[in-house]
């Protein structure tokens, strides 16, 4: 592995999609991890302890998207939804009121009233599980991540409550696991401490104090609030949080880390019935690809890591726009453009993270610029996230949507041939999926001198006398990319000018209507 990786960096980078999940920006649940550290510190808790609150702080809400799909069909935006937490305090009388409120919002008014006599009849039961579902996904994706059984527990008890009303409701007072009751109230203690400021951060521990959080833990930061909260302003939020894992402060190696990978990729595509799997099966395909391709192993071991945690930004975007049966608005399409820029952002932080990120964030662009988020061209694409698009591509044609059936192998690639005649992915890449999954694509002919498939584009364009910008322009690529490549075409042919070029590429049947004879 070119860089190390620490579990606490892949971790931290969920974090950030948790956050967008649940409305609220970016290092939310990394300031919350630091408050909750603060607290373990203040109570005096020891190193093994410390991390079942380093863990369950960071993946305390890791669950709540998995069931993403549901939160939408009741009550439309479900991160709207799951943002109502912080307004309303779980449980009360008025977070109740708001979540009928919700329910069947942004559908005509005939069809909110339909959904609200399903949920009154069936749906309300489906909700009520929600909370305690969320606690067991969590739990299950600690376990994948090979975290202490401790942890686990801790995170099984999330959303218990210190009066017993809380979910699953089998735990109360200090029958909760410490790193649960911490992990629950640094968590809403951020939200008013970043939105309103200390007081309200202390105004929150009093109101919860004996019913939601821990009496013990409340009093704390009402009498020490000062030093609770002197972690959670900083500059450093990303550098404190990683620097603050105890114990299990150790790199990963290959096989450790890629486990990680699945895992998070595992969950991500939980957030949609249309998604689940997806990830795991464009990195299988991208992989062989990549191999067919004749990709060096180093960039293909990137491309794998990249092809699992390419949706990873999607948490960051409302399941009424995903499982949407029909056309999307200007409004939906820009947040749906804005999602490989996500992915980038969220893994941008670690070096071994952010190399993965890179080709990631490009998964979606276009050789002709029409792709998103940055409407990137031609050269600007890396090999890699050619090779990504076009398996990504592929296997979301074979996998049913909510506004279209699965499309079968053969109009899969029909589509995907039609996207390069189109300008849009690149050639060589689609017919190397094409081939992974066992399709039949044309033979590649091998070209004289060792020029590739690109340097014998530009070398035919050459010979006929275009100049450098109108060969970029016809391959859409940069003039500088074009003069690169004439650089090593004359490398390669031992030629010095155009017509030298011209009379290589005559001699070895290298122009268009010669072809049949290369």
């Amino acid at each position: 592995m070119k860089g190390q990786v620490r579990l606490a960096e892949i971790v931290a980078a969920l974090s950030l999609g948790i956050d967008l999940g649940f409305g609220q920006p970016m290092e939310h649940v990394l300031r919350q991890c630091l408050i909750g550290m603060r607290l373990a510190e203040l109570t005096g808790l020891d190193e093994r302890q410390r991390v079942d609150v380093y863990y369950t702080a960071l993946l305390v809400n890791v669950g709540c998207h998995t069931d993403a799909h549901e939160q939408a069909k009741w009550f439309g935006d479900d991160i709207a939804l799951k943002a109502d937490k912080y307004v309303h305090r779980l449980g009360s009388f008025r977070s109740v009121i708001a979540g009928l409120g919700r329910i069947g919002e942004g559908r005509p008014p005939l069809h909110r009233v339909r959904i609200g006599l399903e949920f009154a009849i069936s749906g309300h039961r489906e909700v009520d599980n929600m909370i305690d579902q969320h606690a067991a996904m969590a739990r299950q994706l600690a376990e994948q991540l090979g975290l202490p059984m401790s942890t686990r527990e801790a995170l099984a008890a999330a959303y218990e409550q210190w009066n017993g009303h809380g979910w699953p409701g089998k735990l109360r007072a200090e029958q909760i696991p410490m790193a649960a009751r911490i992990a629950q109230l640094s968590e809403f203690l951020e939200v008013a401490y970043r939105v309103r400021g200390i007081d309200a951060a202390a105004q929150v521990a009093r109101e919860g104090s004996g019913s939601q959080f821990d009496p013990l833990l409340c009093d704390l930061v009402v009498s020490r609030r000062n030093e609770v909260f002197e972690t959670a302003d900083t500059d450093e939020t990303w550098n404190r949080v990683i620097a603050s894992e105890p114990q299990l402060a150790v790199p990963l190696d290959d096989e450790t880390f890629d486990a990680a990978l699945r895992a998070v990729a595992t969950f991500t595509d939980l957030k949609s019935p249309y998604s689940i799997g997806h990830s795991l099966a464009v990195t299988v395909l991208a992989e062989s690809a990549a191999s067919i391709a004749g990709l060096d192993p180093e960039a293909r071991t990137t491309l794998r890591r990249a092809a699992l945690l390419h949706d990873i930004g999607r948490l960051g975007v409302s399941n009424a726009i995903w499982d949407r049966p029909a056309p999307l608005g200007l409004g939906d399409w820009e947040r749906v453009r804005m999602y490989p820029y996500l992915t980038e952002r969220m893994l941008s932080q670690a070096p071994e993270l952010a190399r993965i990120g890179s080709i990631a964030g490009q998964h979606a662009e276009r050789l002709d610029g029409s792709g998103y988020p940055r409407g990137l061209a031609g050269a600007s694409i890396s090999r890699s996230a050619r090779l990504l698009a076009a398996a990504d591509v592929y296997q979301a044609l074979r996998e049913p949507r909510a506004y279209r059936p699965a499309f079968a192998d053969s109009e899969a690639a029909s589509q995907l041939r039609a996207e390069v005649k189109a300008g849009r992915l690149d050639a060589d890449s689609v017919d190397a999926v094409l081939a992974a999954v066992g399709h039949r694509v044309p033979t590649k002919a091998k070209h004289p001198a060792g020029l590739t498939s690109r340097e014998v584009d530009v070398l035919r364009l050459l010979a006929r006398g275009s100049s450098n910008k109108d060969i970029a322009t016809q391959l859409v690529v940069t003039p500088k990319t074009v003069g690169k490549h004439v650089e090593h075409i004359y490398t390669k042919i031992g030629a010095s000018s155009r017509a030298a070029a011209g009379l290589f590429a005559v001699r070895y049947g290298l122009l268009p209507e010669d072809t049949e004879n290369a």
